[in-house]
């Protein structure tokens, strides 16, 4: 009987955790507080297409394979543990003034210049009627102007000047992900130990599966990973609030990014940026901006109940792509996700799956954590160290 050992029970670790066990291997989960990190505080989104950026392909291809993969992963989710996820079916990026309109075209520009064939279905969700399918084109970013954006969100404010639509770029409530990997875990017949691991080398377990986000590089010191703080608001609908809209919102306002997620009791906010180790201390400068920031755009936002507001770590990279990989012969890394962790769970569980079967995902080659040659990579199995990470080499 193969055994595997997942340290750290976020959305990466419980779904490697869920689909080794159900390829077989004897499972045991180890984390102290299942789910409560970053995992907990997230918006959801998925959004590998309106974050797309010249230069940044790598990224843009590895997102995409994810999103490709969510109908499916939510599905087998919810055959698992009756539990839905998806919150929203479409993500629209605003811009308020005349450069940010500029950077929406150079995204638009960028991204539809891609084939990206695994996004041409319409209904990303799987929601919708099964028969109904559209061409490649479906999935392609498209520019709306100022009358665009109110017939699409008639509730966004009259400051909103174009926008970016992503018809393929849903979100998915990530607390009720974490609900349904842990059930979909405890079915698949994962054992879990709330135990904080201290060393690798003390499990006695086939295989290890390092996934302990931000916190990584405690474990295994040579990993370039690092927390970035963020602070998320949760905002609750009351009876004389408008309705929040019905798409993810996304923009920048001041120069600082924050995003809107609808839920059903009101909506998600976020989120700040600060490279300021593991605080977790809620500021209210932060508060405010999130507040300020999104008023300019959602302006009935005003009218709703503050509910909740919290801080986590993205586990940060150099490249802003993961680390999924041998570290030796026996310990896989799934970390390093940033800002992306929700959206990169399916891809990350395929390619952890994928490595412990002896065979390299091949849309996760550019996660390899051999890109970067400051990371202890020894002992690796022999199939994964003999080849270049690309045909021809690094790219």
């Amino acid at each position: 009987m193969r055994t595997l050992a997942v340290v750290g029970g976020g959305v990466i670790g419980l779904s490697a955790a869920w689909r080794a066990a159900g390829a077989g291997f004897t499972v045991t989960l180890f984390d102290p507080a299942v789910g409560s990190g970053s995992s907990w505080v997230a918006g959801g989104m998925l959004a590998p297409l309106s974050e797309g950026w010249p230069g940044e392909d790598a990224a843009l291809e590895f997102g995409a394979a994810s999103l490709a993969r969510w109908p499916q992963f939510a599905a087998d989710l919810r055959e698992s543990t009756g539990i839905e996820v998806f919150v929203a079916d479409q993500t629209l990026t605003v811009a308020l003034d005349a450069a940010d309109a500029a950077d929406l075209r150079t995204i638009a520009d960028f991204v539809n210049a891609h084939e990206l064939p695994a996004l041409a279905a319409k209904d990303i969700s799987g929601e919708g009627d099964s028969d109904q399918t559209a061409d490649a084109a479906s999935a392609r970013l498209r520019l709306l102007d100022r009358a665009g954006v109110r017939a699409a969100e008639p509730s966004l404010g009259r400051g909103v000047r174009a926008a970016l639509l992503a018809v393929a770029e849903p979100a998915v409530d990530n607390r009720a992900l974490v609900t349904a990997l842990r059930a979909a875990c405890v079915a698949a017949g994962v054992e879990f130990r709330a135990e904080r691991v201290e060393s690798l080398t003390d499990l006695p377990h086939d295989r290890i599966v390092l996934a302990t986000g931000a916190a990584a590089a405690q474990l295994w010191p040579s990993l370039p990973i690092r927390p970035v703080k963020g602070e998320i608001l949760r905002l609750r609908r009351r009876p004389s609030a408008p309705q929040p809209p019905t798409r993810v919102i996304r923009a920048r306002v001041h120069g600082r990014p924050i995003y809107i997620v609808p839920r059903g009791d009101g909506i998600v906010l976020g989120a700040t940026q600060y490279e300021v180790g593991f605080d977790t201390a809620v500021t209210a400068t932060g508060v405010r901006d999130l507040l300020t920031d999104a008023e300019s755009v959602f302006p009935g936002l005003g009218e709703y109940e503050f509910a909740e507001a919290t801080a986590g770590f993205r586990p940060g990279s150099p490249d802003n792509l993961p680390l999924v990989g041998y570290l030796d012969e026996r310990v896989i890394v799934a970390a390093g996700h940033g800002r992306n962790g929700i959206l990169d769970t399916p891809v990350t569980a395929d390619a952890v799956l994928a490595l412990l079967e002896g065979e390299p995902l091949p849309e996760a080659r550019a996660a390899d954590p051999r890109r970067f040659p400051s990371v202890a990579v020894s002992g690796a199995p022999e199939s994964f160290t003999a080849a270049p990470l690309y045909p021809g080499g690094v790219r």
